[in-house]
């Protein structure tokens, strides 16, 4: 019995697949090793950025940090920076995505557009357009003015990942609850926030890394009196080039991989990304 040979849609899928194999692996690869080789500097005993691996261990580079208090109060500010930036953008984004999701009306492509437009715009001209309204309206407050910042470069991911949980809701559920009784006001803190939950607290995550994270706008907003942590590494990379940065970057990822756990473990990752659509 003769053995038919494999077909070219056959020999194409399979080329496909293994294809596919080695591009999920390399971009894999690409985003974890520069992680693993910023960690196992974080322990290099060398005063100097010398050839990889190092030869000499110690934890020389996170007393340096600790050591800093330039790096303590950019961190501080960073830390109060974040949170009430996220606070902030999380509410007015939550209440923006709702207003949009309530239907069509006139003019809601714009609005939408509007809220969203930051995403499109360089934030170096985002950070010079608030200096300039900031000055404009008497505020000179260092830290009042990066909270203008960090909220207008967040409040887009709020409001887009609020709105992409509220468009899955069906309105017949807040009708049926208002029929039942309930309040407009009850039936949206009963049935639409828990089903909206996922959107917002994937927004406010995206929202807090990305204001933690920020640079050119605070470039523009600060003072010398009041940096964001990475300001303080940027401007210390540059007068004194060491592996501090790699030190903070470590201890950046570890506090994510722990957020990351405590979500699985206390709420659980499925309900916090996979859940808040309604599926009918």
């Amino acid at each position: 019995m003769t053995r038919m040979p494999p077909s070219v849609g056959t020999v194409v899928d399979w080329a496909a697949g293994v294809m596919f194999r080695i591009l999920f692996a390399a971009s894999v690869l690409f985003l974890v090793i520069p992680i693993v080789v910023s960690v196992v500097l974080s322990f290099d005993d060398r005063q100097f950025l010398g050839p990889f691996p190092p030869t000499q261990f110690s934890l020389r580079w996170y007393r340096s940090f600790l050591d800093n208090p330039a790096y303590l109060e950019g961190l501080i500010v960073s830390l109060k920076l974040a949170v009430l930036s996220t606070l902030i953008s999380t509410a007015a984004g939550a209440s923006a995505a709702y207003v949009l999701s309530a239907g069509r009306w006139p003019g809601r492509d714009v609005v939408e557009m509007l809220f969203l437009s930051p995403k499109f715009v360089p934030t170096v001209v985002i950070g010079f357009s608030i200096l300039g309204f900031a000055s404009a309206i008497q505020v000179f407050d260092p830290f009042t003015r990066l909270i203008m910042g960090h909220v207008v470069i967040t409040i887009p991911f709020t409001v887009r990942a609020t709105l992409a949980s509220l468009i899955g809701i069906k309105r017949s559920l807040m009708e049926a609850a208002i029929s039942l009784g309930a309040p407009p006001w009850r039936a949206f803190l009963d049935v639409t926030l828990p089903l909206a939950r996922t959107g917002i607290v994937a927004g406010g995550l995206m929202a807090f890394v990305l204001s933690f994270d920020e640079v050119a706008v605070s470039l523009f907003l600060s003072d010398p009196f009041t940096q964001t942590l990475p300001i303080v590494l940027v401007a210390e990379m540059r007068a004194n080039l060491n592996l501090t940065v790699a030190a903070v970057s470590t201890v950046f990822a570890a506090v994510t991989v722990l957020i990351v756990f405590f979500l699985d473990r206390v709420v659980g990752l499925d309900r916090v990304i996979g859940q808040g659509l309604y599926r009918g």
